[in-house]
């Protein structure tokens, strides 16, 4: 017979309140931890065991700021958001999206916080629920959202909040900012995750074709309408309808969306019967909406329709620590013969000083040219466009690094730090792409505290 896990736990006496809350928890399928007001961990349920602990690396008894991010110091005096202060204050839940330190490297976490109290509203211990964002990766990833800064984290712990209403969400920023990845996690968040996201590009759809596409249209409702055609409306039921660009959708179009939205009924081009919607609701542009109502270009009632819950998602520019990260996942993304593309550091450093304007959809476009040049496997500052490593050139600011800066660049404390880390290149690869000789590199190693056989 197969014994029934327990819960791992401190063996310090604990108030009644927190050893009858410790017991409860291991019936929960979420990963939950027990804190003292310390910042101790108490006790963690099999969940939390499965998820984030390791044989190597107790947790029970420790500081959960060491565990989680590994810091010597509660997360607010190291400059984030700290769930336990809030809470203590409040005397209420907390909640934040958090980058841990998991069995699997970075990950983003949803951190929800409860206070326990005893019969003076004294906060004896904490709960804390732990919940992994699949749709999101701190490192460099294959597919979905990739980022860890914090104007990256701020839209997605947005998103996160947002995703287990059914309110209708309106995504904001410039072109190439990733909207459509974005409404993406908005959908696999939701409770509608097993039904449909469909996609509606509002730009590529002539005023002609926009109802017949969107409601669908009986036979013989107008020349060329030879069968009956369901919509993307009802292609969408179930799940997600994600209209993109929603500032190009023309006013006579939309009356008739602000009549979907409010009413949640239909009617096919030619058909008399009504029929009912079932989808949550998406949009994203680019365009100023409040300056075009203003203009009388959108309409204001349907505005604040779609406009529940705005989002704004930042541009490259703001979060160019992220730029490293998106680099390696889009040279993965590319890869088609399996052969490793690396950046050297020079070319990174030109990539991180850039500004963007076409943001994420620029950046990729860039690596893709770049890699059809990087023989070897290595991109680096010659591969990039002229205008990249002008000092001046198109789009780039007197900030951009110069040649001088470039080198200096390539052999900094945290480029050595980032190529050791990556794993994938031997330590005469490593010193080739600082720029340094192998000894010189092997000492730099050894100052750092990264130095080996």
């Amino acid at each position: 017979m197969t014994p029934t896990p327990t819960l791992a736990a401190s063996e310090t006496n604990h108030p009644p309140q927190v050893q009858s809350l410790i017991s409860y928890l291991e019936h929960e399928a979420q990963p939950m931890i027990v804190l003292d007001p310390d910042y101790n961990i108490l006790a963690a349920n099999t969940a939390y065991e499965r998820q984030f602990g390791t044989a190597d690396r107790p947790y029970i008894g420790h500081k959960c700021y060491r565990i989680s991010h590994h810091y010597d110091v509660p997360c607010d005096q190291a400059g984030e958001h700290c769930p336990m202060k809030h809470a203590f204050e409040l005397k209420g839940p907390d909640r934040v999206l958090h980058i841990h330190h998991t069995p699997r490297g970075p990950e983003h976490v949803d951190v929800e916080l409860r206070p326990i109290l005893d019969g003076e509203r004294r906060v004896v211990a904490y709960v804390e629920r732990l919940t992994t964002v699949r749709h999101a990766s701190a490192r460099p990833s294959k597919e979905g959202l990739v980022g860890s800064s914090a104007a990256f984290n701020a839209a997605l712990e947005a998103v996160q909040r947002v995703s287990r209403s059914n309110l209708p969400v309106l995504l904001l920023g410039e072109s190439g900012t990733g909207k459509e990845l974005f409404a993406r996690a908005v959908h696999e968040a939701s409770e509608r995750h097993r039904g449909p996201f469909v996609v509606v590009d509002c730009s590529g759809l002539p005023e002609t074709l926009f109802e017949s596409e969107l409601f669908g249209h009986e036979k013989g409702a107008f020349t060329g309408a030879q069968n009956r055609k369901k919509g993307l409306i009802e292609t969408a039921a179930g799940g997600t309808l994600f209209l993109d660009e929603i500032g190009d959708v023309p006013l006579a179009m939309q009356v008739k969306l602000l009549r979907l939205i409010e009413s949640g009924t239909f009617r096919r081009v030619g058909a008399t019967e009504t029929q009912q919607a079932d989808f949550r609701l998406v949009a994203a542009t680019h365009k100023p909406l409040q300056q075009m109502m203003a203009e009388g270009a959108f309409r204001q009632d349907l505005y604040y329709r779609i406009a529940a819950f705005p989002i704004v998602l930042p541009p490259l520019r703001e979060r160019r620590s992220d730029i490293p990260l998106l680099v390696d996942s889009f040279l993965q993304r590319g890869s088609r013969s399996g052969q490793r593309v690396v950046v050297q550091p020079a070319a990174m450093a030109l990539l991180q000083a850039h500004d963007w304007p076409g943001n994420i959809r620029e950046l990729r476009n860039v690596l893709e040219r770049a890699r059809l040049f990087a023989d070897d496997g290595v991109v680096r500052a010659e591969h990039l466009p002229e205008w990249l490593r002008a000092p001046h050139g198109p789009h780039t600011q007197p900030s951009a690094v110069s040649r001088a800066d470039m080198s200096a660049a390539a052999q900094s404390d945290e480029a050595i730090r980032r190529l050791v880390a990556d794993g994938r290149l031997s330590r005469k690869e490593m010193a080739a792409m600082a720029g340094l000789s192998e000894r010189t590199f092997y000492r730099r190693l050894k100052a750092l505290g990264l130095g080996g056989n």
